[in-house]
């Protein structure tokens, strides 16, 4: 596997779940991977997990500052990016009736905001031919009980990718949406009980939930030059789930 040979990367999100996967196997793939999370401790337990070829900065993507160091870090030490992977998010269940201020805030700071001051901020580090990623997700084509906000946000997401594809003619620069279905991560084991995650598995076609290693593989095809052709589109791992 060497199809990132010599690229540079940055996942943000990347010390847990889909990833810490992805920047797995980034680096299996040749890539050096820089990882972003909030918590230092998990994010030293990835980078340990990971092994070589990868260095972690912690970050908090509704912070500019934070968003400024980081990318400053990659510039001082690398001098560019070859691939981002704009995947910090959050989720969370808060039906019609019970949506706060606060609740709302926080989903769209992290998921709209974040991403789109990542992407920006670290712009002028990518060159022609890079890869943009963003993480979207199925309820943002679907109607979802209790998850209108997560849902507004991540539908938001993929209207970014689509505009981004036109401001970035021109630049050879490409932006694409990758947009899992149910996958086992410890945060959805965390907010799904195992009868909502059956159910979740027998609403797809193929019967289960998806492995962060799936996520991680066709992120890996996002990132390389297999996709070259691809800008604006949107991606789904879901098992068929919001397909059929």
């Amino acid at each position: 596997m060497t199809k990132l040979t010599g690229k540079i990367a940055l996942i943000t999100g990347g010390a847990s779940g889909i990833g810490l996967a992805s920047a797995k196997r980034f680096v299996a793939e040749g890539a050096f991977v820089y990882i972003s999370g909030r918590r230092k401790d998990i994010l030293d337990a990835a980078v340990t997990e990971i092994g070589s070829n990868v260095r972690g900065i912690q970050a908090d993507i509704t912070n500019a500052d934070d968003l400024d160091r980081l990318i400053d870090t990659i510039k001082a030490e690398k001098g560019h990016l070859d691939i981002l992977f704009a995947n910090a998010g959050v989720g969370e269940f808060t039906p019609l009736g019970k949506i706060t201020s606060e609740h709302y805030d926080y989903t769209f700071n992290i998921n709209v905001k974040g991403t789109l001051f990542t992407v920006q901020k670290a712009l002028p580090l990518l060159r022609p031919g890079s890869s943009i990623i963003l993480t979207g997700s199925t309820v943002g084509v679907m109607g979802t009980p209790a998850m209108s906000v997560y849902s507004a946000s991540k539908a938001a997401v993929r209207n970014l990718a689509r505009s981004w594809a036109q401001d970035l003619r021109g630049t050879s620069i490409r932006v694409n949406v990758l947009s899992p279905g149910a996958t086992k991560t410890d945060k959805v084991i965390e907010l799904l009980n195992p009868e909502m995650l059956e159910s979740l598995a027998k609403g797809a076609p193929l019967d289960r939930v998806g492995d962060p290693t799936e996520t991680a593989a066709v992120a890996a095809f996002l990132a390389s030059d297999d996709s070259s052709f691809m800008t604006g589109s949107e991606v789904f791992v879901d098992g068929g789930y919001a397909q059929v």
